[in-house]
C-alpha cells in the first residue's frame, strides 16, 4: 500500500490500490482542488460517493501541505 494509502487507513478510509491509483493521479495531474463536476467524474471512475471522493481530497490536501511546510488548512495562516 503506497504511503498516502496508509495515512488514509488511518482515518477509517481503506481504499483498493486501483482506487488509490486513480485519486492520486487526479491530485497531482488534474487538481489538488476538484471543482464539483470534477469530483463526480472522480468518484464514479473510483467507485466511491462523491462524499468520500472529496473525504480523501481533504486529508490528501492536508497532508500534502503539512509534508510542503503548510499550514494544515487551505487559507490559514500561523505567524
Amino acid at each position: 500500500m503506497s504511503a498516502s494509502g496508509n495515512a488514509m487507513a488511518m482515518f477509517g478510509m481503506h481504499l483498493a490500490e486501483d482506487q488509490i491509483k486513480v485519486l492520486e493521479e487526479n491530485f497531482t495531474k488534474v487538481s489538488k482542488h476538484p471543482d464539483y463536476t470534477t469530483l463526480m467524474l472522480i468518484a464514479a471512475e473510483c467507485g466511491l460517493s462523491e462524499e468520500e471522493t472529496a473525504k480523501w481530497f481533504r486529508m490528501r490536501n492536508a497532508q500534502w501541505r503539512k509534508a510542503e511546510g503548510l499550514p494544515a488548512e487551505l487559507g490559514s495562516v500561523k505567524d
